[in-house]
């Protein structure tokens, strides 16, 4: 490591706490009963994630690179999913971590109901709930 911190930067961990100071947290559980009222639950995991680890039935699958254009509401490249800054958007990464950055970067866009899951897929997995394909194990 080389010298210290420039002033005003700050650590990953104080991002995380930012970030997850704005949004608001879901479990798993709670993510499940949102998405089955008309949530869009997000998967933000990178293909290999997905490919070892399994997806979730019916999550929308778009990569954190692409997040941003495909759900701000004016961007050309949007899903058919952004309908408007009130779209309830739940972002799944594989542990919690990226998604909070995500769904705070979401909620910048003006998309306020934007969350995530906390401890992302693997609590998903671990809470029971479905989940298809995957070779890890």
């Amino acid at each position: 490591m080389s010298g210290t911190r420039p002033p005003g930067a700050r650590s990953v961990d104080q991002l995380l706490e930012e970030a997850r100071s704005r949004i608001t947290r879901v479990t798993p559980a709670e993510a499940a009963e949102r998405v089955a009222a008309g949530a869009v639950l997000v998967d933000i995991r990178p293909q290999s994630q997905r490919e070892a680890e399994g997806e979730v039935p019916g999550a929308l699958v778009v990569e954190r690179n692409h997040l941003e254009w495909r759900f701000d509401p004016e961007s050309d490249a949007r899903v058919p999913q952004a309908t408007g800054y009130d779209v309830d958007v739940v972002v799944l990464c594989q542990e919690g971590y990226t998604s909070s950055l995500a769904a705070d970067a979401l909620r910048t866009l003006g998309l306020s109901r934007a969350s995530d899951v906390i401890g992302g897929h693997r609590a998903w997995v671990a809470d029971g709930l479905p989940t298809t394909g995957g070779s890890a194990g």
